[in-house]
C-alpha cells in the first residue's frame, strides 16, 4: 500500500512523473487539467521538476488543497509556495485559481473531477487543512461543499485558513500523498488500522484511487 523511496529526490522523481503523466493523459481527452497543489515541505522538490517538463502548462488550470489567510508574499501562504517553486519556467503558464482571500465556487466547480491531488500529511494525521481539534472538522469531512473556513489557533502555524472538503479532495482521478520519515509512515499505519484521523477518511474511500508515497528521507 505505501511506495517506498530510497531518497527524498527519488520520491520527488516519481511524483513529478506521475502527476505529469496524469496531467498529459487529461489533456490528451479534454481541452483542460487541472492540478490540485499543496503546501508545506514535501511537494517543492516535485514543483521543481514539473515546472520544466511536459504537460503543456498553458491549459492547466492549477488550486490548492487549502491556503493561510495571509497575503500571497507572506512566507506561510501556500499561493506564494506554488508561484515561486512551481508557476515558473514552462509551468509559467499555467492558471492559478487561489483560493483565498476569496474562493470562486463556480470556477473550482467547474475543474472537477480534479486530475491530480498532490497532498502532505501532519505528524497529527491532517491533510490539507482538516484539522484535528477543529470544531468544524466533521462537517468539512461530510458536508458535500466544496470549501470550509478553518479558525486561526490550529495547526503550524496557527493561522486562519480556508481548506478544500474531503468531498472535494475525493472528486479526483488520482490523490499523491507525499510522506517523509519514520513518524509520518507509523501515522499511515494507524489510519490504516482504524484510528480516528482525517487522513484515515481518505485511506478508506473507494471514490478515488490514492497512492502513498514514502521516503525515510526529508527533502526541501
Amino acid at each position: 500500500m505505501i511506495e517506498t523511496y530510497p531518497s527524498a529526490e527519488a520520491l520527488a522523481d516519481a511524483a513529478a512523473h506521475a502527476v505529469s503523466a496524469n496531467l498529459a493523459e487529461a489533456l490528451r481527452l479534454r481541452p483542460r487539467a487541472s492540478l490540485v497543489a499543496t503546501g508545506g515541505r514535501a511537494p517543492g522538490p516535485v514543483y521543481d521538476r514539473l515546472r520544466d517538463g511536459p504537460p503543456d502548462w498553458s491549459r492547466v488550470i492549477v488550486t490548492l488543497s487549502d491556503d493561510r489567510c495571509v497575503p500571497a508574499d507572506d512566507p506561510a501562504s501556500n499561493a506564494g509556495l506554488v508561484r515561486s517553486r512551481l508557476l515558473q519556467h514552462g509551468a509559467g503558464r499555467a492558471h492559478l485559481l487561489p483560493l483565498w482571500p476569496e474562493p470562486e465556487p463556480a470556477a473550482l466547480a467547474a475543474l472537477l473531477p480534479f486530475d491530480a491531488v498532490l497532498l502532505g500529511m501532519g505528524e497529527d494525521g491532517h491533510i490539507a487543512s482538516l484539522i484535528p481539534g477543529d470544531p468544524g472538522l466533521e462537517d468539512a469531512l461530510t458536508t458535500q461543499d466544496l470549501t470550509r473556513a478553518v479558525p486561526a489557533g490550529l495547526g503550524n502555524p496557527p493561522l486562519a485558513r480556508v481548506t478544500l472538503t474531503l468531498s472535494a479532495l475525493l472528486d479526483a482521478r488520482a490523490i499523491f500523498l507525499l510522506i517523509a520519515g519514520d513518524a509520518k509512515r507509523g501515522v499511515i499505519e494507524r489510519a490504516s488500522a482504524g484510528a480516528d484521523l482525517p487522513v484515515a477518511r481518505l485511506l478508506s474511500q473507494a471514490r478515488a484511487p490514492v497512492r502513498i508515497l514514502w521516503s525515510p528521507h526529508h527533502g526541501g
